[in-house]
């Protein structure tokens, strides 16, 4: 008998509105210890996802380009340089003061890979080890789009762990 999403997923998932702030779903992080929340409106259909890496993004600069005009006028050019900043120049408490009331769906991620119960272990697979290495878990939905569990990798490495023990 081969192992279905079903198998794998963790059918109690916490979640974030998309109406919620910036400010709420920094609290669930400290709370829990998760990367991402599935996003979902009042029916429980999955919207998007957010995770820290979209938090993060929201406390570094747009532009890293820092724009040097050389020459004389008419013959000015520009010269380019990428200008990463040091975590430590961050004003955190202005950033966040600027972003806590931002609902989650001005931040979150729109486009939201999922599998339903029924689907084989490989598709769960294909996800969790594709293209995209943002993608830790995988939201379960019914055929409605609802939520209905949620399959991490570590569940996929515990069920194949606990298949060769039996």
């Amino acid at each position: 008998m081969s192992l279905t999403a079903r198998d794998l997923m963790e059918p109690d998932v916490k979640t974030v509105s998309p109406d919620d702030d910036v400010a709420d779903v920094f609290k669930r992080f400290a709370r829990y210890e998760f990367s991402g929340f599935p996003v979902v409106d009042d029916d429980e259909r999955v919207v998007g996802v957010i995770t820290e890496s979209d938090l993060v993004d929201l406390f570094e600069p747009e532009d890293e380009t820092l724009w040097i005009p050389i020459g004389l006028p008419p013959f000015v050019d520009t010269l380019s340089y990428q200008v990463k900043r040091p975590w430590a120049d961050l004003d955190l408490g202005v950033d966040m003061i600027r972003n806590a009331d931002r609902p989650v769906s001005d931040v979150m991620s729109a486009d939201v890979a999922t599998v339903t119960p029924d689907a084989p272990v490989d598709d769960v697979l294909d996800l969790l080890v594709g293209d995209d290495p943002d993608i830790n878990r995988v939201p379960v939905v019914d055929d409605e789009g609802r939520l209905v569990g949620i399959i991490a990798r570590q569940d996929v490495i515990r069920a194949f762990r606990d298949r060769r023990l039996e």
